[in-house]
């Protein structure tokens, strides 16, 4: 951090700090009831037609700094976004001790939240993926189990795990929402957090239904990035594991081409602003 505002408290300059992106407006009725990222204001970096962040100087709200600990690095400092992601996700389905959740998409997102449900004590945590490479990363991470999404034989694979009590559902496809429908044991909950580009899903809503199931949304996250600091501060989640390439300032288009199509098995792709790193 290279200065701060007059009447600053929480971080100085020096500070080494991870910014939350997204700055509500205060004022709205979302912003007054504690749900300031539904606010409709909200001005998001990397969000049209907010820019993002590679310049030089970023002036940001000191509410939404965190000063990161001495022992956790930048790459865990930039990886706290994804990371909120999960745990307000995992909040909203309510997973606990004992918690047994399907994660539909093996992405970093769906990455990020096998990580924080098994820090919440979830006891068995499924992923479904048509890429063998993120389901290897998966199994790495702790999966109890892993299955491609295209497997005629889903369905029975995972209800032999036991009842699928949350379902977070990661990847934005009709088919993903489908199989979570179908996979969430009666009294389930699924939580929509990927996006796709169609408008409008073609669902077995009924099925839902007959299940009590509640289907809900999960749009960013609030009062999150705290609590995924102290996660990653204390060690209950290992984020590090999920940088797969390393970029320097003057490579950012070929960071973001790699990251783009998943080049090379990407999953997370750093781009280090400080002069020399990553070293060759």
């Amino acid at each position: 951090m290279a200065n701060v505002g007059e009447g600053v408290e929480n971080v100085k300059a020096g500070d080494r700090i991870a910014m939350e992106p997204g700055v509500p407006c205060r004022k709205c009725v979302q912003c007054s009831t504690g749900q300031y990222n539904l606010c409709p204001k909200i001005r998001f970096f990397a969000t049209p037609p907010v820019d993002g962040t590679l310049a030089q100087y970023i002036e940001h709200p000191a509410e939404f700094c965190f000063k990161l600990p001495d022992h956790v690095s930048f790459e865990e400092g930039a990886l706290l976004e994804p990371l909120s992601v999960a745990v307000h996700a995992c909040q909203r389905v309510h997973v606990t001790a004992g918690s047994h959740v399907l994660i539909t998409g093996a992405g970093p997102i769906g990455l990020v939240c096998l990580l924080v449900s098994k820090a919440l004590g979830a006891t068995v945590v499924v992923l479904t993926d048509m890429m063998d490479n993120r389901l290897e990363v998966a199994t790495k991470l702790g999966a109890s189990a892993t299955f491609k999404a295209n497997d005629p034989d889903i369905l029975s694979k995972i209800s032999a795990l036991g009842p699928i009590n949350q379902t977070l559902e990661c990847s934005g496809s009709e088919a993903a929402l489908t199989l979570a429908i179908r996979a969430t044991g009666p009294g389930g909950t699924i939580a929509s957090i990927g996006r796709s580009g169609k408008p409008t899903q073609d669902l077995p809503l009924f099925e839902a239904m007959d299940k009590e199931i509640d289907l809900i949304g999960s749009f960013r996250y609030r009062n999150s990035y705290a609590k995924a600091l102290e996660l990653v501060s204390a060690g209950s989640v290992k984020v590090k594991e999920l940088v797969t390439h390393h970029f320097n300032f003057s490579q950012t288009q070929e960071a973001f081409e790699t990251a783009e199509v998943g080049k090379g098995g990407a999953i997370k792709c750093c781009i280090h602003l400080v002069e020399g790193y990553p070293s060759k």
